[in-house]
């Protein structure tokens, strides 16, 4: 199922991902209605935003924080360094990230969920919309590459002009405590979105970090049978990690 160092900050301009495929836990009885800006109080950022200092890999659209409990894992063109997909890596768990130009009054997130439940559903899934720490998001059992069905927790951070899409496997899918080191490293994650003018729906354009693309390229890492992973490509894309 096809799924959906800092720098200095950039102005603004405009443009929801066009092909299908995430704010404080609710603890109350009855939904909460949550704003545009709660879910990104605490990050994820947008390069204009006074985010804290970290260590951070440029990927391009997106800068991305380093830490030891994590490995970045990204898909990369190795003639080209373009970048497909960008995961954060544990033993047991990924999140997998996107970001994609928006419309300047946001919203895309509410409008992508209808289409991921649809896809999921017609796939042979299941899913139900819950409230969690990025706001609405969904809770799934989609099928893998072999057919067999696997959780995935589907999140949506809308930004300005821009949409971050977020998918986590694995434990973190379904145990909110081994959720929670990628969660906070999410909050850590910056998007850059320019100033040039992009179809609503374009993937931000990523590509593999300048230091390791000056180097040797790296041997390929191969994605094991027990990798959370979706919609991996069978062959091509060269996947790189850098911690």
């Amino acid at each position: 199922m096809a799924l959906f160092g800092r720098r200095e900050k950039a102005g603004n301009d405009d443009a929801s991902p066009t092909s299908s495929v995430d704010a404080p836990e609710d603890t109350s009885d009855a939904p909460q209605e949550l704003t545009e800006e709660e879910p990104r109080s605490q990050g994820p950022w947008d390069e204009a935003d006074a985010y804290p200092d970290a260590s951070r890999v440029d990927l391009g659209g997106i800068l991305v924080p380093q830490s030891a409990e994590y490995r970045i894992q990204v898909q990369a063109d190795q003639a080209t360094g373009s970048v497909s997909q960008v995961s954060l890596v544990t033993d047991t768990s990924a999140v997998q990230l996107q970001a994609y130009a928006a419309p300047r009054s946001g919203g895309m997130w509410s409008e992508v969920r209808g289409q991921i439940s649809s896809q999921i559903n017609s796939s042979g899934g299941l899913v139900e919309e819950i409230t969690g720490p990025f706001g609405v998001e969904l809770r799934a059992q989609v099928k893998n590459q072999d057919g067999a069905l696997q959780p995935a927790r589907f999140c949506g951070v809308d930004g300005p002009r821009w949409f971050l899409r977020l998918v986590f496997l694995g434990q973190a899918a379904r145990d909110a405590q081994i959720a929670q080191p990628l969660e906070e490293a999410v909050r850590q994650v910056v998007v850059v979105r320019g100033d040039t003018a992009m179809p609503m729906g374009n993937a931000l354009a990523m590509r593999v970090p300048v230091d390791a693309a000056a180097g040797p390229t790296p041997p390929a890492s191969p994605v094991s049978q027990d990798r959370p992973t979706i919609s991996l490509p069978e062959r091509g894309p060269e996947i790189t990690e850098t911690r």
